[in-house]
Parts: structure tokens; sequence; C-alpha cells
């Protein structure tokens, strides 16, 4: 999907068509906080990407401002609205395609093997675009290749409402002038490694042997062999085992009121346990606490059962479950309101839950 959740804001609210739009979190008298979750394309033509500090993305706002551009609009995220469309989107691809696994919110991978040729896939996959366009007014790229790595890259290559072929014979002609940033699993720090040595086209990796890309990034270095070369064959997985559900929220504003920062933990672990309801599983057996100070040092702490909690039966099991899920969370994030794991008395800026070792 194409900058998916500004997409989706856009129709959402008709009148921020053809502003720039940062989703993560709304400016409020020029203070904000977190991070940008989504750009759309025209804000990133200001600079603005995903994960970028949302004051450092104001910033550049302002900036664009006094060029006399549009100003950014600055959004909240809205993950019920987002998963929504990303269900319908869903639905759409099997109408299509009976093997689909869905990667994240707005990745999708569809196996269209059966259709015989590329050409025909070519066909269905435009008649998906267009329904998605028709249906949830939002547009997608879609690449198509030999394999979910190919098919990746080829939908990256050809953003915002793009569709790209690349057959098997194509794929090395495909990959080898690309930067190796856009082989999957290289990112900044593997790509600075490259670079001080000359290497910063794919087709500059195949230079290397298995051998010498192992000696150089040790495991990651047999995968990287292969990527560079256009070999994948890790299959599509309809299902995907779920091992954690989580959440965590950047407060307002630092505080070292306990009140408050426990008023929105407690909202937060009520959606997390909600959600770990609502999924369908038969029990966890951990729980993990993840705290953020004022100055950006972050610590973690969990606790583990030897029994799961939350079983599902025709007992009060899951009921129990949650009273010990509460109990124990709150256990783990006391310390760090009183001077046991915050001797320095330092304000709290973020706060999570993750429920963990969930049983299917």
């Amino acid at each position: 999907m194409d900058a998916f959740f500004a997409s989706v804001e856009e129709q959402k609210r008709p009148h921020l068509v053809g502003k720039p739009i940062a989703v993560g979190s709304p400016i409020i008298e020029g203070v904000g906080r977190g991070v940008v979750s989504t750009a759309n394309y025209k804000a990133r033509g200001y600079g603005i990407h995903s994960a970028m500090p949302i004051m450092t993305a104001w910033r550049l706002s302002e900036e664009a401002r006094k060029q006399g551009k549009d100003e950014v609009v600055f959004l909240p995220v809205d993950f019920a609205l987002y998963n929504k469309v990303s269900a319908h989107v869903l639905e759409i691809i099997k109408k299509y395609a009976a093997l689909v696994e869905q990667a994240s919110v707005d990745e999708f991978y569809y196996d269209l093997s059966s259709a015989g040729s590329f050409a025909k896939a070519k066909a269905i996959c435009k008649k998906i675009k267009a329904e998605i366009k028709a249906v949830e007014k939002v547009t997608c790229s879609v690449g198509i290749g030999p394999n979910k790595l190919i098919a990746k890259i080829a939908a990256g290559i050809k953003k915002p409402d793009g569709l790209l072929v690349v057959e098997g014979k194509q794929s090395r002609e495909f990959l080898n002038p690309l930067d190796i940033r856009e082989l999957p699993g290289i990112g900044p720090k593997t790509a600075e490694i490259f670079y001080k040595q000359g290497i910063n086209k794919v087709g500059d990796l195949l230079a290397f042997s298995r051998e010498q890309l192992k000696d150089l990034m040790g495991k990651h270095g047999e995968s990287i062999f292969q990527k560079a070369r256009g070999i994948d064959d890790s299959p599509i997985t309809e299902f995907h085992e779920v091992k954690s559900i989580g959440g965590q929220t950047t407060l307002n504003e630092n505080t070292k009121n306990p009140i408050v920062v426990y008023d929105i933990f407690k909202k937060l672990s009520d959606g997390v346990f909600a959600s770990f309801s609502n999924g369908g599983f038969s029990g966890f057996k951990g729980i993990a606490v993840t705290v953020r100070f004022a100055d950006f040092q972050t610590q973690s702490s969990s606790k583990s059962f030897k029994e799961p909690l939350g079983v599902r039966d025709p007992s009060t099991s899951l009921r129990t479950g949650r009273k010990i899920f509460e109990l124990e969370a709150l256990r783990l994030l006391l310390p760090y309101l009183d001077l046991q794991k915050n001797p320095k008395s330092k304000p709290i800026r973020l706060v999570g839950i993750r429920i963990e070792k969930i049983v299917p």
C-alpha cells in the first residue's frame, strides 16, 4: 500500500487531499512527541520520513512554510481504522488469489502461479489495483516476480500506484544496477560497511564469494549472497504464529506523577489484553514492561509463568488470567515510579507493555 496511514487519513478527511500529511502525533502549539509513522509523498518531498522524530518533521514543515509551501498536517495514528481498511484489502486480494500472506498491515504477498504466465498475472494484478482504488479510495503498488524477494523490490521501485513485472530470466538484470539498500536486510549500518569498500550497487556484491561474505557479515553473509543473485525460496505463509502482543505510548509530557503514568499504563494494558482475548489464543506465559525516561534511557522488566494464564475453557480462567496479568504488570511498573529502578527520580516519557510466550 502507498503511504498507507496517510492515504487512509486523506479519504477520511477529504479536505486534506493534496496537503502534506505526517501521521504519528499531533503538533500542539509547536510541540509534539514521538515519531512519524507514515508521511505522504508530498510531505516526503520536504524530507520527512517514517521513524523521524516528530519535532524534526515539524521543523522541516516550518522551513517549507517560510518558503511559501503548504504546512504539514500532523495527525495521531488511528490503528482501528487502518486495520479495518487493511482487512478489506485482504478480502479483495483473496478474491483473485487462493494463497495470500499478510506481511504487515500494509503489505501482502500472494501466489498467482496458477495463472500460468506473467502476462496473465499482470492482468489479475491490474484488477486488484483497480478494485482497491474503487472500494477503498487508496492506491497500492504491485511487483510481480518469480519469488517474494523480487516481487517485493519491484513493488517498491514503482511507488506510488505502480505495477512492475520482473520475469525470472530478468532478475539479475533488474537487481544489478540497484543500490544495495534496496535488498531487504541491508540497513544503514550494513550498507555503510559495503560503501566504505566501494560496494554501492547490488551487482558489485557479485564479486564476493559466499565464504567472503560470511567472513565479512557472519551468518547474514549467506543471506546477502543469495539475495544479490535473486535467489529466494521462502514460501508464502498464510498464517504466522503470534508470539507476543504489545503496545507502547509516549506521554503527552514527561512526568513523575505516578497517577498520570498509571492511568495511561492501565488503558494501554487493557487494550493489549483485549487484543489477546480477541485473538482466540490458548494462553500466555510471560509479561514484559518497558519504560523510557526523559533522557531517552529505556529499561525493561519481565516475568515468566510456569503454567499459561488466560487459558480458554468453560471456567473463569480467562477472567482470573486477566487479574493476574494486571497485578503482575503493575508490580513490574512500580519500581520505575520510585527509587528502586529510578534512583535519580527521572521523569517518564514512554510506557509499554507486552504479553509474551503466547500459546497458539
